[in-house]
């Protein structure tokens, strides 16, 4: 049941919430809307009340808002007919005689055309989606701070210190020291030791751990930015795996959640950085990982997979090795004030905002493999595992997702909200609306488009799905 549930609600509220910034901007500047859908092709269920006839369709790739339009009949095919084509007969039990087309005879009056308002309000309408998806993430995330508080990492343990080429001081740093206190400000978790490096201003990061007190230049020409140390500096994590990708090489390999990782081809591991280290130099190379699962001694093979990614540190991207799994989760909880709580809120929604699109920007430079990219499986897979991880994670998801919606849907590709964006503007600075024949082509190429993009992660998905099934069932 939970396959089926997870991936309903985690779509549904996501595209829900889309289509419904697209409904009410259109309704406040009187563009007339027949029918609100979730989903595409034949209607399962359908409701009308007013002039708005609501859809759920048997396919719940997406959703649309119909509006009344001169181009209604390019986008016919993905919208379930035109409105002449769909309009209803005197004898069908839901004509209207006193509504407008398709529900009645009344013709659609031209001011309540969506191609007869100004340029502004027709963008207010295409942009009004992501605005609400955006919104959607800024909510949830707020309010998962509210209700479950703040993640605060109890340690002040330095567990690596990466090499950062204009700043020599830091190699005093090691790991396993401890962390007393920063610019002179004594510190209890690393969150503390993080936002103090962070709003270093001085021209001087000062650290004082046990074993001393190192004094980094920052700010300055040549130097690294505080940020870039902060960067730099891991705090201590245990060397337990916690949640693994579905198809990653982590669960090919055999390993799984609680695993206790003590060492790597025989050389004793301490810590989670210690991990990555042995891990990102053998992509593709098969490496033994001694484990104690339950108390008991283990040795898995696993292979990691080559993943291209940017060095956080000198910024350079690079092919490292990823076995798919993620510490396990030594944190705590804090209660959060409501005005702490809003502003992480925004913070986290900005953050995964710019991440998706240094994706996106990484596979148009090549930098990103679109290997890496998931479609519907994969996020019907994520769902099942955040749901059964938790109701946090679960809102976790629809807030990362519907951002990934919010995205993606300002790219120019004509089918999108953004490709429509740019046509409308296009026809403005034009001074007259494209034909029908060029607004046909256009919106075929990015029919096409989406098509090739969703074959492509589907694709990725069986290929990963295919991948797990053989690494189960032969090890």
């Amino acid at each position: 049941m939970l396959a089926y549930v997870a991936p309903i609600i985690v779509f549904g509220i996501v595209i829900f919430v889309h289509e419904l910034g697209h409904f009410i901007a259109a309704k406040l500047v009187g563009v007339y809307t027949p029918r609100f859908s979730i989903g595409f092709g034949p209607a399962l269920l359908r409701l009308r009340r007013g002039e708005t006839e609501y859809v759920l369709a048997a396919l719940p790739l997406g959703g649309y808002v119909r509006m009344a339009s001169r181009h209604d009949a390019e986008a016919a095919f993905l919208e379930g007919g035109n409105e002449e084509s769909s309009a209803l007969k005197p004898d069908d039990p839901r004509y209207d005689a006193e509504a407008m087309v398709p529900f009645g005879p009344k013709p659609v009056p031209e001011s309540r055309w969506f191609e007869s308002k100004s340029l502004a309000a027709r963008l207010f309408i295409m942009i009004a989606g992501v605005t609400m998806n955006v919104l959607l993430a800024f909510v949830v995330l707020t309010g998962i701070g509210l209700y479950y508080g703040e993640v605060v990492v109890g340690t002040r343990v330095v567990g690596a210190v990466h090499a950062v080429s204009n700043a020599p001081a830091l190699t005093a740093l090691r790991a396993g020291d401890t962390i007393a206190a920063v610019n002179d400000k004594s510190v209890r978790n690393w969150n503390e030791i993080r936002d103090l490096i962070d709003e270093t201003h001085a021209a001087r990061l000062v650290i004082r751990t046990n074993r001393g007190t190192i004094a980094v230049p920052v700010g300055g020409s040549g130097e690294p930015g505080a940020r870039d140390i902060g960067n730099a500096i891991d705090f201590f994590i245990p060397p337990v795996i916690g949640d693994l990708l579905p198809g990653s090489a982590a669960v090919r390999g055999g390993l799984r959640a609680g695993d206790s990782v003590v060492a790597i081809d025989h050389q004793p591991v301490d810590s989670w950085s210690q991990l990555q280290a042995r891990v990102a130099p053998s992509a593709g190379r098969e490496i033994a990982f001694d484990v104690r699962r339950h108390g008991v001694p283990r040795t898995f093979t696993v292979r990691p997979d080559a993943v291209d990614q940017k060095d956080p540190v000198t910024k350079q991207m690079a092919s490292v090795g990823k076995i798919g799994a993620t510490p396990a989760d030594f944190s705590s909880r804090q209660p959060m004030a409501i005005g702490t709580a809003f502003g992480e809120g925004a913070r986290q929604t900005w953050l995964t905002a710019t991440k998706i699109v240094a994706v996106v920007r990484g596979l148009l430079t090549r930098e990103v493999s679109v290997r890496q990219l998931g479609g519907p499986i994969a996020i019907t897979r994520a769902s099942v595992a955040a749901a059964q991880s938790g109701v946090e994670s679960l809102f976790l998801l629809i807030a990362v997702l519907s951002v990934n919606v919010a995205v993606l849907n300002l790219l120019p590709i004509p089918i999108l909200d953004g490709g429509q964006i740019l046509i409308n503007v296009a026809e403005s600075v034009k001074g007259r609306p494209f034909s029908a024949r060029t607004r046909e082509y256009i919106l075929r190429f990015g029919l096409v488009a989406i098509l090739l993009i969703f074959a492509m992660s589907t694709f990725n998905d069986l290929a990963n799905g295919v991948r797990d099934v053989v690494a189960r069932l032969f090890g």
